[in-house]
C-alpha cells in the first residue's frame, strides 16, 4: 500500500489525482493545501489526510511527510500567463524557490519524486515535435519576463536531473495543455487570470465578447485531464521501476488546434446546450495584441505538439479522448453553474 504525498492536492491536477487514487487503488493520500473546494467530499475520505497549509510556511510539516511518504508530488506552483509577465519574481519564489527544499528531502529519504516539468521548458523550440530527450530548450530575451516560467521550470528539471545521477529516484513528466473541469475558476472574470479553455468558458457563460491574441493563429496540442491522470497513475506505480530517471511528454499530438479554433468549436458546441446557447449568441469573436492582453513582457509560442513515443511505449499509455469529447465533458461539468456564473455580472 503506497503513500502518496500530494503538495496543492486542491490544485487541477491534485483533486483529480486523488479522486482517482481513492477511487481505483488502496493507496493513502497525504495532501496539503491552503484551501478545499475542489476536493468536496474526498476531505472525508479514510484513507485521504489533509493538513491545511502552505509549502512556504510548513516547512517541518513537509519534511516529515516527505520521509513518511513513498512517492512525492510537489504540485504547487504558478501557471498563469499573466502572472509571468506582470509578477516574475513570485513565480521564480514559488515555482523554484519553494520546490527545492521538497527536492532535496526526497534525496535525502530516498523516495520517489515525480516532479512536474511543464510544456513550456521547450519555450520556442522549432521542432515539429518536442523530444523530451533531443528537442532544444530555447527561450526569449530576458527583457520578456513571461520566459521565467520555462526557465525556472528547466533549471529545476536540471538540478532534479543532478540530483539523479547522485542517486535521486525521480521521474519528470510534462502536461501538454491537461484540460477539464476544475482547471481554473469560471467566476473569475479578470483577463489572463486563467487558462484559455477556461478563459473562453466564462465569457460564453457570461455572453461577453472573446479576444484572440494576436488572431488567435497560435496552436496547442490539448489533453482530457482523465488521459494525463491515466499516465500519471502509471508512473506513481512505477511497475519494475519503468518510470524512474525518465522524463515523460504527457500530451495529445491529435488534439492540436489553433486558439481561433478553439473559440470556434466553443461557440459551435455551447450552441447544443439550452443553459448556454443564448449567452453564446451575444458573444463576439474579437482580435487584441498579446501586449494590449498580457503586458509588453509577453511573447508567445506558434506550435507545440509533444512526442509521446517513450510514454506509450514504457507506460502501455494513450491518449484516447478526442477534442470534441474533451469539450462536451467540460460543458456538461458546469452546467449546474451556470446561473452562479452569470449572477457575478449583476
Amino acid at each position: 500500500m503506497k503513500k502518496v504525498l500530494i503538495l496543492g492536492v486542491n490544485g487541477f491536477i491534485g483533486h483529480h489525482l486523488s479522486k482517482r487514487i481513492l477511487e481505483t487503488t488502496d493507496w493513502e493520500v497525504y495532501g496539503m493545501d491552503m484551501q478545499t473546494e475542489r476536493l468536496g467530499e474526498l476531505i472525508n475520505h479514510p484513507r485521504m489526510h489533509f493538513f491545511e497549509g502552505d509549502i512556504t510556511i510548513n516547512k517541518e510539516w513537509v519534511e516529515y511527510h516527505v520521509k513518511k511518504c513513498d512517492v512525492i508530488l510537489p504540485l504547487v506552483a504558478i501557471a498563469t500567463p499573466s502572472t509571468y509577465v506582470k509578477q516574475p519574481l513570485r513565480v521564480f519564489e514559488l515555482d523554484f524557490e519553494a520546490n527545492l527544499p521538497i527536492v532535496r528531502s526526497a534525496a535525502k529519504y530516498g523516495k520517489h519524486l515525480v516532479f512536474p516539468s511543464t510544456s513550456e521548458v521547450y519555450g520556442m523550440c522549432h521542432d515539429e515535435e518536442f523530444d523530451p530527450e533531443e528537442s532544444e530548450l530555447i527561450c526569449g530575451p530576458i527583457n520578456k519576463p513571461r520566459w521565467i516560467y520555462s526557465c525556472a521550470k528547466q533549471l529545476m528539471d536540471r538540478v532534479i536531473w543532478g540530483y539523479g545521477m547522485e542517486g535521486l529516484n525521480f521521474t519528470l513528466f510534462r502536461p501538454f495543455n491537461w484540460i477539464g473541469a476544475g482547471l481554473d475558476n469560471i467566476h473569475t472574470p479578470k483577463e489572463g487570470s486563467s487558462r484559455v479553455v477556461t478563459q473562453f468558458f466564462g465569457h460564453i457563460v457570461r455572453g461577453e465578447n472573446i479576444s484572440l491574441v494576436d488572431g488567435g493563429a497560435q496552436k496547442r496540442a490539448f489533453t482530457y485531464i482523465d488521459d494525463g491522470i491515466d499516465a500519471l497513475m502509471r508512473i506513481i506505480d512505477n511497475k519494475n521501476g519503468v518510470a524512474s530517471g525518465k522524463i515523460y511528454n504527457i500530451g495529445n499530438p491529435t488534439n492540436n488546434y489553433s486558439i481561433r479554433e478553439l473559440a470556434h468549436m466553443m461557440l459551435d458546441l455551447a450552441a447544443e446546450y439550452p443553459e448556454y446557447a443564448e449567452t453564446a449568441k451575444k458573444v463576439q469573436l474579437t482580435e487584441t495584441t498579446s501586449a494590449a492582453y498580457y503586458g509588453k513582457g509577453y511573447q508567445d509560442v506558434q506550435n507545440r505538439v509533444p512526442k509521446i513515443t517513450n510514454t506509450c511505449e514504457e507506460l502501455g499509455w494513450k491518449p484516447v479522448t478526442t477534442m470534441k469529447d474533451t469539450m462536451r465533458n467540460i460543458f456538461d461539468a458546469y452546467r449546474s453553474q451556470v446561473a452562479e456564473a452569470r449572477a457575478l455580472m449583476d
